[in-house]
């Protein structure tokens, strides 16, 4: 398997391009749990360019009853970028300092369940929660601060690189 370079100038483009509409090509989750995580996935796949097709642990959208759970849900999402030995997407996860643009960061209102995942859209030279800012669905934003979320707890999935055949 080779490694490829995550292209985070396509995906932080899509993700302005996208952060207040819907490509017409994926469902919009809005009215059913909401739409965060589908459109980081979407996010992801415009600086990967490669979905992993296994069935249930890996990570695609084909259609509304043809994806697997890690593209539409908060944990999921999560196993699959840092467990994944298959092809797609890689992360770790980083501290605040090591968080780049088309990064995803993922949020817990009460300290115990992730329920959100923005995409970073920007840093500051020295990155703190006021001028980390990102994109996302179901509460619609576009460089939107970190701060202003109300959050206990965050993690950062640093996306590593990208594994191909």
């Amino acid at each position: 398997m080779k490694k490829n370079l995550y292209n985070r100038e396509n995906a932080v483009a899509y993700a302005h391009k996208w952060a207040f509409g819907r490509n017409p090509r994926y469902y919009d989750f809005e009215q059913i749990g909401g739409d965060c995580t589908n459109f980081a996935s979407q996010v992801l796949y415009a600086g990967s360019s490669v979905m992993n097709p296994t069935p249930t642990f890996g990570w695609h959208y084909y259609s509304i009853n043809n994806r697997t759970p890690s593209w539409s849900g908060v944990e999921y999402l999560y196993q699959f970028l840092i467990k994944n030995q298959g092809i797609g997407p890689t992360a770790v996860e980083v501290d605040i300092t090591q968080a780049e643009p088309g990064d995803i960061v993922q949020l817990s209102a009460d300290g115990l369940h992730f329920v959100h995942s923005p995409v970073i859209v920007s840093v500051g030279e020295t990155p703190d929660l006021s001028n980390v800012l990102v994109a996302a669905h179901t509460f619609d934003a576009d460089y939107r601060p970190l701060d202003s979320y109300q959050h206990l707890k965050r993690r950062f999935l640093h996306i590593t690189h990208v594994n191909v055949w």
